[in-house]
């Protein structure tokens, strides 16, 4: 798997988890405090989707097998990422006396059922960097035992590489030998031809 892909992804998962962490407590401002961290959390948006989209070419440039991986992950990280936006869409439109009577009615119960839903998106960035850790794991297996097969390869080849210039060096001694041995017979044939 790609390291550069991992880099952006866990930027991106830090990113995200505190862009949920400022969403939940937008809600609970309002003036020109609830407008800065408005501000804050659409600056956020912008950079994870240029980590969204920089996580999309690096998976592109992958082979097929990994990249197929990376891309289903990706789809969930664009998922995530606009559920992003709708709660800081639905923190931008509520206005100041809506947040107040949500507060007064039942603040603690949507403080906790958001509590909850950070916890919940916590809990699945964690299962995924885990996962993203076995095949890690498992790519690095993968990459010495090819390593390990590639060394067996290149030594069988030097062994045999041997074994041909040890019989190419044969074959140019009875090659010398053959032209040695014809060199006499056509000498015994000389001297035959005058009568010795």
């Amino acid at each position: 798997m790609s390291e550069i892909f991992e880099g952006y992804e866990r930027q991106y998962c830090e990113l995200s988890t505190s862009l949920s962490r400022k969403c939940t407590s937008t809600g609970l401002l309002n003036g020109e405090e609830k407008k800065q961290k408005l501000s804050e959390l659409k600056t956020g948006l912008d950079e994870a989707e240029a980590l969204i989209r920089k996580m999309d070419l690096e998976a592109r440039s992958l082979p097929p097998t990994p990249k197929a991986t990376l891309l289903a992950k990706l789809r969930e990280y664009k998922s995530d990422l606009n559920n992003l936006k709708r709660e800081v869409k639905k923190s931008s439109t509520n206005d100041v006396s809506a947040s107040r009577d949500e507060l007064m009615e039942g603040g603690m119960a949507d403080s906790a059922s958001s509590a909850a839903d950070q916890r919940a998106r916590l809990l699945l960035s964690t299962e995924r960097l885990n996962q993203t850790g076995e095949r890690v794991k498992d790519s690095k297996k993968t990459l010495l035992e090819t390593e390990e097969l590639g060394v067996s390869i290149l030594q069988d080849l030097h062994t045999q590489r041997l074994n041909l210039l040890h019989a190419r060096e044969t074959l140019h001694g009875v090659d010398d030998n053959v032209g040695i041995g014809q060199r006499i017979m056509k000498g015994l044939g000389f001297w035959k031809g005058l009568g010795f």
